[in-house]
């Protein structure tokens, strides 16, 4: 598995991809945060938090991530290299794992540097180093964990078609109706809202954003990854007869 991870690894950062994702998410997140006027901005804000950065994330990373995943067997499916990588002494497990790591490695590359607002905002506290930093470490947990869930869902999506373009949409669209769309529902159908809401990602992420890591939402993000997971193995298997 270990080869599959670094091969995947390599290839990103052997082409643009690597570095375009990177540099995206952290100039986008920069602009948004310091930069342009509106809610994400955190000078505006008044508060020395980093809940702008933590609201403002999902959304870039839903469309980040699939770009990401969205070549991981789509590509070996339209190379004609899917059947070498399956005949390899590996398990069609070790192989997905290979790859579902490979891009969450990727990503959270891309969030480290992010790191550095931490600083700045407790720096410009009053007093300096007013910051929730329970909070903050809860929220960076929850998003590793909204990472991983948004990464297996793309890896899925990327054998339901060679075309990358199909795995990309498919895999914002679930992305999307997953974090967001429970919530949408949860508002129109007033009597069942919290149950409704508690379906989707977005209730487990604000939980982990409060600073608490609760058992239910670690459960929760991993049963989402392995669920995914684990329709990507069927799907390889299926290929594979």
């Amino acid at each position: 598995m270990k080869s599959i991870i670094l091969r995947e690894i390599k290839s990103f950062f052997g082409s643009p991809i690597g570095y375009l994702v990177i540099g995206l998410f952290l100039i986008s997140n920069g602009l948004f945060l310091w930069v342009f006027e509106g809610d994400y901005n955190i000078l505006n804000s008044g508060f020395a938090d980093m809940n702008p950065f933590f609201s403002l994330a999902p959304w870039i990373l839903i469309f980040l991530i699939p770009a990401v995943t969205m070549r991981s067997f789509s590509d070996e499916k339209k190379q004609g290299t899917i059947e070498l990588l399956l005949t390899k002494p590996l398990s069609i497990w070790q192989i997905v794992n290979g790859k579902f790591l490979g891009s969450f490695l990727l990503i959270v590359i891309a969030i480290i540097p992010t790191f550095i607002y931490v600083k700045v905002i407790s720096d410009l506290g009053m007093p300096e180093g007013n910051i929730d930093m329970g909070s903050t470490i809860g929220s960076y947990f929850g998003l590793l964990f909204l990472i991983a869930a948004y990464s297996s869902i793309g890896i899925f999506t990327s054998t339901l078609s060679e075309n990358q373009i199909v795995a990309f949409i498919i895999s914002v669209f679930l992305c999307f109706f997953l974090f967001f769309g429970f919530d949408g529902l949860a508002s129109v159908i007033s009597g069942l809202s919290q149950p409704i809401a508690a379906i989707g990602m977005q209730d487990h992420y604000k939980s982990m954003s409060r600073g608490v890591i609760d058992s239910r939402d670690v459960i929760y993000f991993a049963s989402i990854a392995i669920l995914f997971l684990s329709l990507t193995v069927f799907q390889l298997k299926s290929f594979k007869k």
